[in-house]
């Protein structure tokens, strides 16, 4: 690897291509390498509670065979330990681990607040109370970052569910965040300075975490001060250019993302000015970019499609299951046809972890 002085010359002979390249992953777990200057791809890996390094087959769900570790107790129960000691030792041999299997960067710990009973990572996230999961999150992050290897604190923030995380609101006052929901990220880059975080799939107040200019620029550098890098979460992607977008957009699955801006809309109908769904899927009902003419399951209505950026089969509002039974298509919504832009269905499928 390089050293930090070695650095600022690596950057100068970086080509805006390469630059961009270092944006993104070169697959599920890699970053892009840039082999002309030996920069090397690095690997992360899940890992909070024992490495999860999938060699081969990596997959999404975890279903395919991952390198044997060890297993640590979760969060949950390390937190009723209140041992910090016990936190930075833990994370040291995290360290260990991941040097010997490979990997750079350990996605964790997970630091959100348990505030539902229905949460589906309840036993990855420390405690209801931001002060005892910041301090021994602090102290897991700092013993895993001694020995080298980096952390990915998450998720950046208000991610206090898992249904529907995709697509959910969190609307919470900026006093409520700041003292309870962002204090506990505050007090961790304080203590540890993790080398990156890694943003929530969910919007705050309106906006998704990963293109909120206030939350990644005016609060997480300005205020305060971090110089790490923000990574997306898997699969999400962000083209809001006049916000603040991630440093690094974990997208090794390319998809597209929600059009923003000034990208087209239907007929008399204002600009974008926020992120927005934006209808249904090939793989759902056949309507994709430069198709024109009739719904193919609704042949009373017809538009101009390419106003309808396509979204992967699994992430199709339509495409979701719930109980085992499709929604009906967005596309078929009757509004649309008269020149209103439909909204999504409101589904809300089953507990889905990352």
């Amino acid at each position: 690897m390089f050293t930090e002085e070695q650095i600022p010359e690596l950057l100068a002979q970086l080509t805006l291509e390469e630059k961009c390249s270092l944006l993104s992953g070169s697959d599920f777990w890699h970053t892009q390498p840039v082999e002309r200057l030996g920069i090397p791809a690095l690997m992360v890996s899940d890992g909070p509670h024992g490495l999860r390094k999938q060699a081969v087959g990596a997959d999404e769900m975890g279903l395919e065979e991952s390198a044997p570790a060890t297993c640590f107790p979760t969060a949950a129960a390390l937190a009723s330990t209140w041992d910090v000691t016990l936190l930075t030792e833990i994370g040291r041999a995290l360290a260990e681990e991941a040097k010997a299997q490979g990997v750079g960067v350990i996605l964790g710990p997970g630091v959100n607040l348990k505030r539902s009973p229905l949460c589906g990572r309840n036993f990855e996230y420390f405690s209801e109370d931001p002060l005892l999961a910041g301090e021994l999150a602090a102290a897991l992050a700092a013993g895993i970052q001694s020995g080298g290897v980096g952390t990915s604190v998450k998720h950046f923030a208000a991610n206090n569910q898992e249904t529907d995380r995709m697509r959910t609101n969190a609307r919470i006052d900026e006093r409520t965040l700041r003292e309870i929901y962002l204090s506990i990220f505050e007090r961790i880059i304080e203590r540890a300075r993790p080398a990156t975080l890694m943003c929530s799939y969910n919007r705050i107040n309106d906006v998704y975490s990963s293109e909120n200019r206030w939350l990644l620029t005016e609060v997480l550098r300005e205020e305060w001060g971090f110089d790490g890098l923000v990574m997306t979460d898997w699969g999400r992607s962000t083209t809001v250019s006049q916000e603040s977008p991630p440093g690094w957009t974990w997208k090794c699955r390319p998809r597209t993302a929600g059009t923003t801006g000034s990208s087209p809309r239907p007929s008399g109908q204002a600009p974008w000015t926020n992120p927005t769904w934006t209808g249904p899927s090939r793989a759902c009902c056949g309507w994709s970019p430069g198709t024109t003419g009739k719904h193919p399951r609704n042949t009373s209505i017809s538009g101009p499609t390419t106003n309808w950026p396509a979204r992967p089969h699994r992430e199709a509002p339509c495409c979701l299951r719930t109980k085992g039974r499709r929604s009906p298509c967005p596309g078929s919504v009757t509004s649309w046809s008269s020149g209103r832009w439909p909204a999504p269905p409101d589904i809300r499928g089953p507990d889905r972890r990352r």
